[in-house]
């Protein structure tokens, strides 16, 4: 009875936004619940092939839907190049919410099958809330059947200690989103939007912004995502580990979007052999998944380039075999502040994540080598601009309490030592911008992946 209604209300919430979508959500969902009986198959030929069947049907779901247009374009434009010139039909619909996310929970439930990790779930209402389950339907994480089945499938009873838990989450949540991400993103919207409009050092600082707003809406967002789950007796995985405080690249992607980076790695990085096979494997390897990364954020250049870029970041510390250093404790552990390497260390960490994101907040390739070059081209040609006060410097006040707060909660991503004042508070300010921002559209950023 807890999991049919789980399943009517995580239906109904992804029907009411786009009801047309549903039927493909249940397909999908169908689809790999049916495999799985193929795939558990003592038959080692029979298990293969439902295994590939599996992961045809939920690749092709995300062809058609999310890079079926990028794909007859670049064949389009290539053909166009050799004199040949095509008018191919595009889909003019919008992307399905959570369709990136949804389907990797059905692959990864098939692959873990095929692999002995996981017994296929004959209740298909068990199945179904694993894949539906509303608070990490659209933007994930990416759960795995092994931890969030077994949780679906007990009997479940109110947690007074654990409600709470999730409340504070779900109130530290809301303000990053609310308070911090939702008032940046009209600044950033219009330094990106409008960049020749601005000078070098204030662009640079739009750069800075970006870098908190998606921080705050898309972390925000997971922090409502698990604080939601406690209050059904559920722990989802952990998304986000205080990644701004990183001190190296490979530290950062340990502790950002921890769901996909650990789904990429477990499925793709490690079936390719990993870095067992040599060093020369494991920069293919390597490669491969961040340039894959990229093109599931997006089926755009821009974000292929974003995910280049985090490969060249990445790769210097996998041949020098520093790719591990920073995996048991986070900085300043057993201390208030950082000393000054580890400033060092976050800061230039910092700056090259933000240099990325400018690929990833533009548009188009073309605008985010705009943006740079109009940063580099301004302030060269006008250094005096950084002796005044750029545009945006003010909005980096909101950042403030958001750091020092993640500083203050680092050691434990899942315990926020909120007390009922400070929660009151942030509720009240939350709520306050809500009112304020009424009737203004402020989707969060990963629902368009």
């Amino acid at each position: 009875m807890q999991n049919g209604l789980l399943l009517l209300s995580s239906y109904f919430f992804y029907g009411w936004w786009s009801w047309q979508f549903m039927g493909l959500l249940m397909l999908s969902t169908l689809i790999d619940y049916l495999y799985g009986f193929g795939v558990a198959s003592s038959n080692k030929k029979q298990s293969k092939l439902f295994l590939i069947l599996s992961i045809i049907n939920n690749l092709g779901i995300l062809a058609v839907f999310k890079y079926y247009n990028f794909f007859i374009t670049q064949f389009t434009d290539a053909m166009a190049l050799l004199g040949i010139h095509m008018h191919p039909s595009l889909i003019e619909v919008a992307l399905p919410v959570g369709i990136s996310f949804y389907t990797f929970h059905g692959m990864s439930y098939v692959i873990d099958i095929y692999k002995g990790k996981q017994k296929p779930v004959r209740n298909f209402i068990d199945y179904a809330v694993f894949v539906s389950f509303f608070p990490l339907l659209v933007a994930g994480p990416i759960e795995r059947a092994s931890h969030l089945l077994p949780q679906i499938q007990r009997n479940r009873t109110f947690n007074l200690e654990q409600s709470v838990s999730g409340i504070r989450q779900i109130i530290w949540g809301m303000f990053k989103k609310v308070v911090v991400a939702d008032t940046l993103a009209s600044t950033v919207n219009l330094m990106f939007d409008q960049h020749t409009a601005y000078n070098g050092v204030s662009l640079l600082v739009g750069a800075v912004l970006f870098s908190f707003q998606i921080y705050g809406d898309f972390s925000g967002y997971s922090d409502i995502a698990l604080g939601t789950a406690k209050l059904f007796g559920i722990e989802l995985l952990s998304n986000f580990k205080f990644p701004y405080f990183s001190r190296d690249i490979a530290e950062f992607w340990r502790r950002w979007h921890i769901s996909l980076s650990s789904w990429f790695r477990d499925y793709v990085y490690i079936p390719l052999g990993g870095s067992q096979l040599g060093k020369s494997i494991a920069v293919r390897n390597t490669l491969l998944i961040f340039l894959i990364s990229g093109f599931w954020h997006g089926a755009s250049w821009n974000f292929i380039v974003w995910g280049a870029i985090h490969a060249v970041g990445f790769l210097p510390l996998l041949l020098r075999n520093k790719n591990r250093l920073n995996t048991q404790e986070v900085v300043a552990n057993n201390r208030i502040l950082p000393n000054g390497m580890e400033w060092w260390q976050m800061i230039k960490t910092f700056s090259f994540v933000t240099f990325a994101w400018i690929f990833f907040r533009a548009e188009t390739l073309p605008l985010a080598l705009n943006y740079i070059m109009h940063i580099i081209q301004d302030i060269a040609q006008n250094p005096a601009q950084l002796l005044h006060t750029p545009s945006g410097l003010k909005s980096v006040l909101l950042v403030i309490p958001m750091v020092l707060g993640d500083w203050i909660f680092r050691r434990d991503d899942r315990n926020y030592p909120i007390n009922k004042w400070i929660g009151l508070l942030l509720a009240l300010v939350s709520l306050l911008y809500l009112l304020a921002a009424f009737g203004k559209k402020a989707d969060f950023i990963y629902f368009q992946f």
